[in-house]
């Protein structure tokens, strides 16, 4: 018996470590990510970012990709290691006022400047419907 997996959107929250250029973000692989997101849909990212301002502060940076998951605490190897070869293919950036500026790179074949490395913890969460 096969294990069915859903396609999910994973979140994982940016690392702004370059004061000089505040709106650069780092995009984490999930394994190194200060926190991370499992939702069933896109528009659900957006009330994981809401939650997030709250916890983390008002301008913030979030990388997602589509995935095939159905649990965010065991996510494949393969997934990670291809995160941090390629990153995630959609930045999201939360602005002052509430907003989110969305950057979708899937057609772009190179991303220059973004890095997959952090040194945080990884708290969890999930949004379901």
């Amino acid at each position: 018996m096969t294990k069915e997996f859903t396609m999910r959107w994973l979140m994982s929250l940016g690392e702004r470590t370059r004061p000089d250029t505040p709106s650069y973000a780092e995009d984490p692989a999930p394994d190194r990510a200060r926190a991370l997101a499992l939702a069933d849909d896109f528009g659900h990212l957006f009330t994981v970012l809401k939650e997030w301002r709250q916890e983390y502060g008002e301008e913030l940076t979030a990388w997602a990709v589509q995935v095939e998951a159905d649990d965010v605490e065991n996510l494949p190897a393969e997934l990670i290691e291809q995160w941090e070869w390629e990153g995630a293919p959609v930045r999201l950036d939360t602005q002052r006022g509430g907003y989110v500026t969305v950057s979708d790179y899937r057609d772009v074949p190179v991303r220059p400047g973004i890095s997959a490395r952090t040194t945080t913890g990884l708290p969890l969460w999930t949004a379901a419907p």
